[in-house]
C-alpha cells in the first residue's frame, strides 16, 4: 500500500435488534485496502460490502470477528482477489446482518474500512 491513506469507521453501542446499513460516498477516486469488522460478543454476524448498485460486489458474505477480536479483510478476501476501486460520488454500503441467520445478535459493533487515494 503507498500513497496517502484514510478510514472511514463506524460504532454500534449494546446488543443489535435488526440488520444495518452503513453508507458513505466516496469524496474522490480511491480504493479500499481492508476492512476490519467485530464485535464485542460471540456472535453469527455477517458483512458484505460493495456500491449501492451492487452490495456485495467488494466482499461476498464474511463473518465477522468475536469477543471483541475483529476479523480483517484484505485484497484475497475481496471480489475477484482485487483491491476494488471506487470513483468519486459512489456510494459505499457495508451491510450487518446482525445475527447471520438467526444465531448470536452481535454487541458492541465497531466498523473500519481502510482506503488509498486514486
Amino acid at each position: 500500500m503507498q500513497g496517502n491513506h484514510f478510514t472511514v469507521s463506524y460504532h454500534t453501542a449494546g446488543t443489535l435488534a435488526a440488520n444495518h446499513v452503513f453508507t458513505f460516498i466516496a469524496p474522490f477516486d480511491c480504493q479500499l485496502e481492508a476492512i476490519s469488522a467485530g464485535g464485542s460478543n460471540t456472535n453469527n454476524g455477517l458483512i458484505i460490502a460493495g456500491p449501492s448498485t451492487s452490495t456485495a460486489a467488494y466482499l461476498a458474505s464474511a463473518s465477522i470477528g468475536d469477543g471483541s477480536v475483529p476479523v480483517e479483510f484484505v485484497k484475497a478476501n475481496f471480489v475477484g482477489a482485487e483491491y476494488p476501486h471506487i470513483v468519486k460520488g459512489v456510494i459505499v454500503t457495508i451491510t450487518l446482518d446482525y445475527d447471520g441467520a438467526g444465531g448470536t445478535a452481535t454487541a458492541d459493533f465497531t466498523l473500519v474500512l481502510t482506503f488509498s487515494e486514486g
